[in-house]
């Protein structure tokens, strides 16, 4: 039968047809159209009710928290917290490094293993891939509990797209911090010459902490079994602010995921001013669609992305390919010239922030695990917005005079982008 005689030509067929098909289901599925049903007023209690029961999370108030700006600013602020560790201590990275600055950190956590304090770790297998075994072996020499998240094993082959973006670390189930960093000497010193990488994490106290714990203790059972429960982990959480927020975490769900859904509602609802710093600029047909019609309105939309400095020129080139649609509406879009800029930060008519580890691509809304904070006050917008000015005088701006000049590489290699757009 077609020509195809013995058992081993029919396994190579169905190997064939099998990769065929996974190649066609990355490249061609189509994105999900996301649009909401009636536009609200972000400002409105129509619209955190509405957000908080489509994204099936609590809307936690009277919590604190600080913007961290810099690695400068927020790794000082987590070794301290780590060193004043007395129960436990959870952290979970996409990139954690053995270079010196890791060496603060795994120093830290293992003095605090050999103090009896229970440290858990886990990182990702392929964003952590620099950690190397000998450190892994270190950390749990001394005490520290260490997993790989979605190691190489035959059964998880077909959930290896799937990645843990996220960047906590939880301190005695009180104190949390969340963002877009890893650890690395990127952030701190730089390398290779460059200047070190701008990114911004928040440091969490109140209620909402528990949810943050809740977050990490998801990929804590997936990758060994055991459910973190107990005071340890879950203690009782004073109030330490004025400030409400919902915690927004995504695992890739058939294609719908809770932080593309979030992102679409706040640019859908938006009044007056949009905000966003992204390393990593893809919106799919839906979010372009969303930001026109948004601009359309009247709606002031600047968006701060990476410039010549990109740890990933293949992305930018995509993400530009795509820039004359959103500037033809008066959408702004500044290219970051004092370095990389890795900060993942939407802030909505200077009252929504939302700060976590969610890019404006596919990779985030379809395949990775994400944590973002969507918090709802007038000064933690008005600290971050501060933040996106000073941003705002190490840019370039992209006109669309200068994007029809772009180079002629750029012009030849973008009616071939589209296969890395999806998969980014």
């Amino acid at each position: 039968m077609f020509g195809i005689d013995t058992y081993s030509e029919w396994l190579a067929l169905m190997g064939f047809v099998f990769l065929a098909w996974l190649l066609v289901v990355s490249l061609f599925a189509p994105h999900v159209p996301y649009r909401l049903h009636e536009r609200l007023d972000c400002t409105s209690k129509e619209f955190i009710d509405s957000l908080h029961t489509a994204m099936l999370s609590s809307v936690h108030h009277h919590s604190h928290f600080d913007v961290l700006t810099n690695a400068a600013q927020f790794y000082p602020a987590m070794l301290d917290s780590i060193a004043q560790a007395r129960h436990s201590i959870n952290m979970e990275c996409y990139i954690f490094r053995s270079d010196e600055t890791g060496r603060k950190f795994m120093n830290a956590l293992m003095e605090r293993a050999r103090a009896g304090v229970i440290v858990t770790l886990v990182v990702d297998a392929i964003g952590s891939f620099r950690f190397g075994f000998s450190g892994i072996r270190e950390m749990r020499a001394a005490g520290c509990r260490v997993e790989l998240y979605q190691r190489f094993t035959w059964f998880r082959l077909a959930r290896l797209n799937n990645r843990t973006h996220r960047e906590l670390l939880i301190v005695d189930g009180r104190t949390a911090f969340v963002g877009g960093a890893g650890v690395g000497r990127q952030w701190e010193t730089g390398e290779h010459g460059k200047m070190p990488w701008r990114d911004t994490m928040a440091r969490v106290t109140g209620p909402v902490v528990s949810s943050i714990q809740g977050v990490f203790a998801e990929n804590w059972v997936e990758c060994c079994g055991e459910i973190l429960c107990g005071s340890e982990y879950f203690p009782r959480l004073p109030k330490t602010g004025d400030t409400s927020a919902l915690v927004i975490k995504s695992s890739p769900a058939d294609r719908a995921t809770a932080c593309r859904v979030v992102f679409q509602m706040l640019i859908e609802s938006a009044g007056k001013h949009i905000r966003i710093t992204t390393p990593y600029f893809l919106p799919d047909r839906a979010l372009r669609h969303a930001f026109i019609a948004t601009a359309k309105r009247g709606v002031k939309i600047e968006i701060i992305v990476p410039g010549s400095h990109t740890d990933q020129r293949w992305v930018r080139l995509v993400s530009r390919r795509k820039y004359n649609e959103l500037l033809r509406e008066g959408i702004r879009i500044h290219e970051y010239r004092a370095g990389m800029t890795h900060a993942k930060v939407l802030s909505v008519d200077d009252l929504w922030v939302i700060l976590g580890t969610t890019n404006f691509d596919n990779r985030s809304f379809e395949h990775n695990d994400e944590v973002n904070i969507a918090i709802r006050d007038e000064e933690i917008s008005a600290r971050v917005t501060a933040d996106f000015e000073r941003d705002l005088k190490c840019c370039e701006e992209v006109t669309l005079d200068t994007w029809k000049q772009r180079p002629l590489v750029e012009k030849i290699v973008e009616p071939f982008a589209w296969i890395l757009e999806r998969q980014q």
